[in-house]
């Protein structure tokens, strides 16, 4: 198992405990911390990033190189533009976080759990070149390339989720956080400018108002 794989597999792992976490279905039904998603949502939002893996393992190899993994975040529309929550991006991320979840809170936790449990079996399987088709894109990743993305938006938004639940962020081995944040730190540099990004690190006194990478 490469270390992409397994930070996403130790990602999902943690993912799938919080989901399964007894203060996530007690805020099913309220507003989340992220405006117009509820935690329902939200939860779906998270599972989605896990089972979103093997459905697209089942699909046919795409042909063509890949793109690599900054010039897809080049690529897609929302990197780059101030947040609009009314976005056909963001509204149809909320849509598919509402279908995911539409199963409710125990049999999405458990069907994110048996996704976890076959992809650590699946994974290491695949060939060390496969690439996934997007579904948003007119473009493909490499496999590692694609789980990165999703660590990324797993660890993410399980922040959002915990802090939307009332219960602590879980915490992540140092392998995963470190990619996590080189990513962001990567994206943010390009969407600012590296010089806002490091004062923003290293100069309170000079800090812009924000390094969002999004």
């Amino acid at each position: 198992m490469n270390p992409k794989q397994e930070q996403f597999l130790q990602a999902a792992g943690s993912a799938v405990t919080l989901l399964h976490d007894p203060a996530v279905a007690a805020a099913w039904d309220r507003p989340s911390a992220l405006a117009k998603f509820g935690v329902s949502g939200l939860a779906g939002h998270l599972a989605r990033q896990i089972l979103l893996v093997p459905r697209l393992l089942a699909q046919p190899v795409p042909d063509g190189a890949p793109l690599s993994l900054l010039d897809h975040y080049a690529a897609v529309p929302w990197t780059g533009a101030e947040p609009d929550l009314d976005s056909e991006t963001n509204v149809a991320a909320r849509a598919g976080g509402d279908a995911e979840a539409a199963v409710g809170a125990t049999a999405l936790a458990t069907a994110a759990g048996a996704a976890t449990a076959a992809l650590a079996a699946a994974l290491p399987a695949e060939p060390a070149d496969r690439r996934v088709h997007l579904p948003w894109g007119p473009w493909s990743l490499s496999l590692d390339d694609f789980l990165a993305t999703r660590t990324m938006e797993i660890t993410v938004h399980s922040d959002d989720l915990a802090l939307s639940a009332g219960v602590p962020t879980p915490a992540l081995p140092q392998t995963v956080t470190d990619t996590v944040l080189g990513l962001l730190v990567t994206l943010a540099a390009r969407k600012h400018g590296p010089t806002a990004v490091l004062r923003a690190l290293s100069r309170a006194e000079r800090a812009p108002a924000t390094i969002a990478a999004f």
